[in-house]
């Protein structure tokens, strides 16, 4: 074969690939790399009512359920506020390719325009594409950006919401070596810490040591399980202090199936947990001027799924936080949350497979440990096609 035609014959290839990702669903092979694409494009449309008090338009609260964000206090007279976006729309683009001693080397590149920074909805409503995952695997080894170790994915219920079971679930993507064997995951993934200091939060990344995980799966014809464990080590280091605090925890989550049914569920306990639950809706620890304290912490949530008939089907779900804070230390923390509740049910209908229209309801408790609390009720309708 000619250069001109080893040149064409890859154009083409290229081409092709382009081409599918803006229309079809066909994957092209270049060489020794077979190259494959995904995603979906979805648009929400919700009208959200608070009852302390309606959050910024430019809160990440507006455009999906985030715990932390209801606001809480005496009852306010306010309208529902109405929102609609593409936002959760995203796209992944992967290569498999065989090497020389027989193996596979595979990567994946996930991007979204959810929680991103940029753009405004005056105008054009042009939002700056956010990186979700990018990693490469080898022989059993990960190493990138990619859902923690400590999170079982598959757990999570079928929602219109972006999470779902926002404070009930663990929820971190992060970049991490993980090794797989047989059930068994370990990995050592990035540390951060979340600390409440004078009331306020600060964040810091001066770990001398990465979080550390360790998973163990189990798959059967009623289902599968996962127990997972983390630990890590929490830290503030600014100001003159240097203080650490070792974190850990434990997450019991799966799926059993019932026929065409199912449920899902997941319980999670720790000390410092923070970031890695509720979309950190309470932080790792709290600084009361002289040592760390890790706040302890309990979340679930479990889901059910009824398939009506093959075109609808619908999501039960109730979802929970409740943090032991220190009481004696309130001087320090302000007013943190002290529990968390929602519970949401939807209809979902797909005329044909992978389009999806959908209509959901969401309510939403907070309350804060001095009894300040809020509440949420929000009515989203979504339309999803994935490719």
């Amino acid at each position: 074969m000619t250069t001109q035609k080893r040149l064409t014959k890859t154009f083409m290839a290229v081409c092709a690939a382009l081409g599918s990702v803006v229309g079809s669903a066909h994957a092209a092979t270049i060489g020794d790399t077979d190259i494959s694409y995904g995603g979906y494009v979805k648009v929400d449309a919700m009208w959200s009512d608070y009852s302390a008090g309606t959050i910024s338009g430019d809160s990440i609260g507006r455009d999906f359920y985030v715990p932390s964000t209801t606001p809480v206090g005496p009852d306010a007279d306010t309208d529902a506020v109405f929102d609609m976006h593409a936002r959760q729309s995203r796209f992944n683009f992967g290569t498999s390719t065989k090497v020389s001693n027989g193996k596979t080397v595979k990567t994946k590149i996930e991007l979204d325009f959810i929680g991103s920074v940029g753009g405004n909805e005056r105008v054009t409503n042009s939002y700056s594409p956010r990186l979700r995952q990018a990693f490469i695997t080898y022989d059993g080894w990960l190493f990138g950006q990619a859902w923690s170790n400590f999170q079982n994915v598959s757990a999570l219920p079928e929602t219109l919401d972006f999470v779902g079971p926002a404070e009930g679930t663990v929820f971190a993507r992060q970049a991490q070596v993980r090794y797989s064997v047989g059930n068994w995951a370990f990995s050592a993934e990035n540390p951060e810490s979340s600390i409440t200091v004078n009331g306020a939060r600060v964040e810091t990344d001066d770990a001398s040591m990465p979080d550390f995980t360790a998973r163990y799966n189990h798959k059967a014809d009623w289902g599968h399980i996962a127990v997972t464990a983390l630990a890590r080590q929490l830290t503030y280091k600014q100001n003159g202090f240097d203080e650490d605090e070792t974190s850990f925890g434990v997450s019991v989550s799966g799926r059993v199936n019932l026929g065409s049914d199912n449920l899902k569920f997941m319980l999670t306990q720790g000390k410092g947990l923070g970031r890695y639950v509720g979309l950190n809706v309470a932080h790792g620890a709290v600084f009361d001027g002289d040592e760390l304290d890790a706040i302890d912490s309990t979340s679930g949530f479990i889901g059910y799924q009824h398939h009506w008939n093959n075109h609808f089907r619908s999501t039960f779900l109730y979802s929970f936080f409740s943090a032991d804070n220190n009481t004696d230390l309130l001087a320090f923390s302000g007013d943190p949350t002290e529990s968390s509740v929602s519970y949401s049910a939807n209809l979902l209908y797909s005329p044909v497979k992978k389009l999806t229209f959908g209509v959901e309801f969401k309510h939403a408790e907070r309350e804060t440990e001095s009894g300040a609390d809020g509440d949420l009720d929000r009515l989203q309708f979504s339309a999803k096609y994935a490719f």
